[in-house]
């Protein structure tokens, strides 16, 4: 220790930030990152406590408008936010909810009796991160107004006009130099979330408006979670009537449903006070577990399960179920300030206890229903086992040969993943190519022989047993299934790269078919792409241009007066040479890439149902409804 240094660190040293400086210091402590995801939960952070009001049964209308200026404004018919000065901070009690953190009535009295509680900061965290905060309150007759500039007020609280109303009005323009990707707000991502909370709560009425674009909708649902249930299986199959229990046990709320369906596919949500919680956590480990207890007992008491059988596990039972799980607790306690996960105890015995005893109801008072969904689960355990049995014959096979990599795959010299890319590319049209202009400290090439086989609707053997397939497993080094580890990838950037044409979008599709199906861990970590090679080469003398669409071709040739002879069509990547390849596709400073995000899951699942498997009638109905919007067609 340096002792002379030490006399310099006083406590004129010491920094205090004050209100809500530290959220502007360090925004990730409060909201984890500044990416467009947690750009959208400034929004959550206004819509849920909105939803708090409604559960609470203090409101019944809720209206999100995204602004031509960019800005987001959040309405509601509440109880309204205090406006009288508050006895502590000597301000306005808006102004302190607006500017003080875990400054709310959520804590004392008054507040609610379950509540999301994001971070328990609410909208003093979004005042920090926007360049300005407009908020309303309008109660008593009076309409109040306050303004705020990267969280500082501007005046005091004032009277601007008379209203006959009870409604409150929040509208924030997010910080660009804080959110410096984007701070454009996806009108999706917003009207998924609300179509989720309006399930979720009954009988009130979301609306969602986009000034931007004249966009509209509105939600409202009467039949809670047994509507949101019914949603996710409009596509599928189902084998009965939609299953649904709503009980209050030691002062937590349970409400289950779900339905069966004739398709080999699984999607259990669970919600606590609203929120989702993709981890799920204890109270979903217990619908599990009563889900494979009730099932056993009704299958062993009906004699359908002989002495000699295996009881059914947990995963034969949920394969084949739509299940939407949601409860509301006091005072939930969650394993991660994310809410991902939830650790309270008590929700275990409820959650149990209610679902067990209406659940064996249902199949007492339904035999037919039963025998088809123990029908159904019963062929799920044999396919587990015969899977098992497949998958452990070819681990046999594949154990000495995991120590060496593909013989096909040019690696790159670089051992560090967040570096290292892997290029997945056709054989014959961009393997030679890609390999001789490559960077070859961090770029991999990885070609595939033709395309790969349809994982969709292929049984798990024959997944296993396709060299292509075994190849790309054995490069990127994660294994598969349960010995799947994400940490073992050897590249954080996976790039297919195919022809733009008719089979190179086919083999696209087969590639994000699988990874979809066997490893969606890589895409939900942000680490699958796609590249975007050029579309054409346009000419003029000395000058050239490479073009990425039909709309920048038809710019590019107005303002240059080029003539059609000139022009290049680049179908296939092997028309470019190693130099054109490179500095189009491949290098890191010119490169077009997108990359492969899950936005909805459902929605992928159930495009991937409709082009991969067999049924020709709903992959008709889906290329003739959007064939207008196709660019770039070849004929």
């Amino acid at each position: 220790m340096d002792i002379k240094n030490e006399s310099s660190y006083g406590a004129e040293s010491i920094q205090v930030l004050e209100w809500l400086e530290p959220v502007r210091k360090r925004p990730w402590m409060y909201i984890w990152s500044t990416d467009e995801r947690w750009l959208h939960h400034l929004v959550w952070e206004i819509v849920d406590n909105s939803i708090d009001e409604a559960m609470a049964g203090h409101c019944d209308t809720i209206i999100v408008t995204l602004w031509t200026d960019w800005s987001c404004m959040v309405e509601d018919n509440w109880r309204w936010i205090p406006v009288a000065t508050h006895p502590k901070t000597w301000k306005s009690s808006l102004e302190t909810i607006l500017t003080v953190l875990h400054a709310w009535w959520k804590f004392g009295w008054g507040g609610y009796k379950v509540s999301g509680w994001l971070h328990w900061v609410w909208s003093s965290v979004v005042n920090a991160l926007s360049n300005r905060m407009e908020a309303i309150v309008e109660r008593e007759w009076e309409k109040y107004f306050l303004a705020f500039e990267r969280w500082i007020t501007q005046w005091d609280i004032e009277v601007i006009w008379k209203s006959k109303k009870t409604w409150t009005t929040i509208k924030f323009w997010p910080d660009e130099t804080i959110f410096k990707i984007t701070t454009t707000f996806d009108y999706k991502t917003i009207l998924n979330r609300l179509r989720q909370q309006a399930y979720l709560t009954k009988w009130i009425t979301l609306i969602i408006k986009d000034e931007r674009y004249w966009e509209r909708y509105k939600f409202y649902f009467e039949g809670g979670i047994k509507s949101y249930v019914n949603f996710l299986n409009k596509q599928e199959d189902p084998i009965w009537d939609i299953f649904y229990v709503e009980k209050e046990k030691n002062d937590i709320l349970v409400e289950v449903s779900m339905q069966y369906n004739k398709e080999f596919s699984n999607n259990i949500i669970s919600f606590v006070n609203n929120i989702h919680t993709p981890e799920w956590g204890s109270h979903m480990v217990w619908f599990r577990t009563a889900l494979t207890r009730t099932i056993n007992k009704y299958a062993r008491d009906k004699w359908i399960l002989k002495e000699k059988d295996q009881n059914l596990t947990n995963e034969d039972v949920v394969e084949w179920l739509t299940a939407v799980i949601s409860i509301k607790v006091v005072d939930p306690q969650f394993e991660w300030q994310t809410k991902s996960k939830l650790w309270t105890p008590e929700a275990r015995g409820a959650v149990d206890s209610v679902f067990s005893e209406k659940f064996l109801e249902f199949l007492e008072e339904n035999p037919s229903a039963a025998k088809a969904i123990i029908e159904k689960v019963f062929l799920a355990a044999k396919a587990r086992l015969a899977a098992r049995a497949a998958r452990d014959t070819i681990i046999r096979k594949w154990a000495l040969e995991w120590m060496t990599l593909p013989w096909k795959l040019a690696d790159c010299s670089s051992r560090d993943p967040k570096v290292s890319e892997l290029y997945i590319v056709e054989w014959d049209s961009a393997g030679w190519s890609a390999k001789q202009w490559r960077n070859r400290e961090t770029q991999a090439i990885l070609p595939l022989r033709g395309k790969i086989l349809n994982t969709e609707q292929a049984r798990i053997d024959k997944v296993f047993w396709n060299q292509e397939i075994k190849n790309l497993i054995v490069a990127i080094w994660t294994s598969i299934w349960e010995t799947f580890d994400i940490s073992k990838l050897r590249y954080h950037r996976i790039v297919i790269m195919t022809d733009a044409d008719v089979d190179g979008a086919h083999i696209r599709t087969l590639l994000l078919t699988f990874f979809y199906r066997y490893l969606k861990e890589v895409i939900e970590w942000g680490f699958l792409y796609i590249a975007q090679p050029p579309l054409y080469k346009l000419a003029k003398g000395k000058q050239s241009w490479y073009v990425y669409s039909d709309e920048e071709k038809e710019n590019i040739l107005k303002e240059n007066v080029i003539s059609w002879e000139n022009i290049q069509r680049y179908k296939g990547l092997w028309e470019m040479n190693p130099e054109q390849l490179w500095e189009t596709t491949m290098d890191p400073i010119q490169r077009k890439m997108h990359k492969v995000k899950i936005d909805d899951a459902k929605k992928a699942d159930e495009i991937f149902k409709i082009l991969m498997w067999d049924e020709v009638a709903p992959r008709r109905r889906f290329i003739q409804t959007r064939a207008k919007q196709v660019k770039n067609l070849d004929v």
